[in-house]
């Protein structure tokens, strides 16, 4: 049946969101540049990850092939970090990126463990899953030791690198060994509290940018918001799965709250992918020569052979929202389009609010018209 302001679709109605809460990010308009400058930090503190591992384990080849766009064949190239580098990423999510030496040990940072550790985020921390792992597990241990004594609430993230040529079932199995030795390690030495995850990662497929998807997402101060806004939008516009990109990095830095399928991820990264490479040839230039590769005109509307369609659009600079939904869904397009311009307003209000502020979970409030 359907509800006043909704439309009728092949599987039952399209709802509209007429406004959002101001929890949510509903109010008045703000300007797209407020509401940038303060999603890139606004004067506040700048989140910071950790880059440790052991020397040639990958931890400076993922960090190009991510953030600096770099070829996977190009990596076979690089020379070994000799000693600490900072990096400073400046495009949705404000963060900077201290890589530290492969043969720089825990012990070399005796007198610095405050000011290394108290500052960071997160230690994304890698293993070369084609290496004796012994001696990276006791680095690794060595390192949770010592930065967990003086940052309680730092995140420790765990990339077990170049898997590509190892079957599934060894993947697995490596996985599970390496948990349970680490985790047999910090139980005896009582850091069982230590806030850990482990990633099987390749640069040479998708799963280094979905790992590093959920190591930027814990530095996104408004996550539970987006997801919220995210998931709100799915159930009125029929979506099945929605992920706001950051277009230079291909990283995803909010999705809504159903669990990621890996294809859907996949799908989602090549089309913004194409779709960024085809822009780069025949986009259009402004006044002052510089090329608009992604702009507030920005969109795309890909249908798949098995019935999909994946929907993309710009929502801020530097964000993409693609979602992916059944075609038959698409015939009331103009209201999808209508709702998107909703959260794309809603999500600039969001990134213009103060980041001190703690979102609220409920959607208690929510005001829209129409109904699943």
């Amino acid at each position: 049946m359907r509800a006043a302001g909704g439309y009728d679709t092949p599987q039952g109605s399209l709802g509209v969101t007429n406004s959002f809460p101001p929890e949510y990010g509903g109010g008045s308009p703000r300007a797209e540049s407020e509401a940038d400058a303060s999603m890139r930090g606004g004067g506040a503190k700048v989140p910071r990850i950790l880059l440790m591992g052991l020397r040639r384990s990958g931890k400076t080849s993922i960090f190009k092939v991510v953030f600096h766009k770099m070829s996977p064949h190009e990596t076979l190239f690089l020379e070994s970090t000799v000693k600490t580098a900072q990096h400073e990423h400046s495009s949705v999510v404000h963060f900077k990126v201290w890589d530290f030496a492969g043969s720089m040990g825990p012990d070399e940072l005796a007198g610095d463990d405050r000011a290394t550790f108290l500052p960071a985020n997160a230690v994304l921390f890698v293993i070369d899953a084609q290496d004796d792992l012994a001696p990276a597990i006791a680095r690794l241990v060595a390192t949770i030791e010592r930065a967990y004594t003086v940052n309680r609430r730092i995140f420790f993230e765990v990339f077990i690198h170049k898997v590509d040529t190892l079957p599934e079932e060894r993947k697995l199995e490596l996985q599970r060994d390496i948990n349970q030795q680490v985790w047999g390690e910090l139980h005896d030495r009582g850091l069982d509290e230590a806030n850990l995850a482990f990633y099987l990662s390749s640069i040479y497929d998708h799963s280094v940018f979905e790992n590093v998807s959920k190591v930027v997402q814990k530095l996104v101060p408004s996550l539970a918001t987006f997801e919220a806004l995210l998931d709100l939008l799915i159930s009125q516009c029929r979506m099945e799965k929605a992920f706001l990109f950051d277009v230079m990095t291909k990283v995803y830095i909010a999705t809504d709250s159903q669990p990621v399928d890996v294809q859907s991820f996949e799908l989602s990264f090549d089309v913004l992918d194409v779709i960024i490479d085809v822009s780069c040839i025949y986009g259009q230039t402004s006044e002052e020569g510089e090329l608009l590769a992604f702009d507030q005109h920005s969109a795309s509307i890909v249908t798949l052979s098995d019935g999909k369609v994946l929907y993309m659009r710009e929502v801020a600079k530097d964000l993409a929202l693609v979602c992916l939904m059944r075609s038959e869904n698409l015939q009331r397009q103009g209201l999808i389009d209508y709702n998107v311009q909703i959260l794309k307003q809603a999500l600039k209000d969001v990134m213009a609010a103060n980041k001190s502020r703690t979102p609220r979970q409920s959607n208690a409030g929510m005001e829209y018209q129409g109904s699943l």
